[in-house]
């Protein structure tokens, strides 16, 4: 640990311990809409707290701080996915969070798994958009050891929560599982079957996974 600058491996931490969409957001509700061609659109709101947003700007901490929070920092983010466009942007904040909110298009499959995991290595595709298969891994860390940075890491997870939706032509289907691809046992609400499907997990449980936590999406 730098002594001159002790928050830094705990913004890594909250930072880079959770690989979801923009990488180190507190709060995301993402929701997708896949067309029969395998185009269509996500709608994604985040939430940041403020009290991160600051600690990332702290003297040297500049570096860890990923969070798209502005307009053009999202577009800069998309112009590396030729696959995807920016429909609309917006941002506003309440008493605790930064709060983004953005529609964008895809034009294919490959182009929304891309914006989902743009270092691909916590996601798979396979199939095609008549008949396919998208696994999306979140967390992946060792799980929290240290009893004093658990602690704390729940308290400022607390209230945040990850939902993600996808709805499809026709009826799709939803699993989450562990790290093992056993079936999760969580207190989070899951729509495993229908056209649109659906998972809320509180950030915490994520966070302090051991292994991560997979989505398996089925249309």
């Amino acid at each position: 640990m730098n002594p001159r600058n002790p928050r830094k491996p705990l913004l890594a931490v909250l930072l880079f311990s959770f690989i979801f969409l923009l990488n180190s957001c507190f709060g995301v509700n993402a929701g997708i809409v896949l067309n029969q061609n395998g185009s269509g659109i996500v709608t994604l709101e985040y939430r940041v707290s403020k009290a991160m947003d600051s600690l990332g700007r702290l003297d040297g901490n500049e570096r860890w701080n990923t969070i798209p929070v502005g307009k053009a920092d999202f577009e800069r983010t998309l112009a590396r996915l030729p696959d995807m466009k920016l429909v609309s942007f917006s941002s506003s904040e309440d008493e605790r969070n930064l709060i983004c909110t953005a529609k964008m298009e895809f034009t294919n499959l490959n182009g929304l798994l891309a914006f989902l995991d743009a270092g691909g290595s916590r996601s798979s595709l396979t199939g095609d958009a008549q008949s396919g298969r998208m696994v999306l891994g979140f967390g992946g860390g060792q799980g929290i050891k240290n009893a004093g940075l658990d602690k704390l890491l729940a308290s400022v997870s607390e209230g945040y929560t990850v939902k993600m939706s996808m709805t499809f032509p026709a009826e799709g289907s939803l699993a989450l599982t562990d790290h093992e691809g056993k079936p999760l046992q969580s207190g989070g609400d899951i729509v495993a079957k229908g056209k649109t499907v659906s998972f809320s997990l509180p950030l915490y449980e994520i966070l302090s996974s051991p292994g991560g936590i997979n989505a398996e999406f089925g249309w």
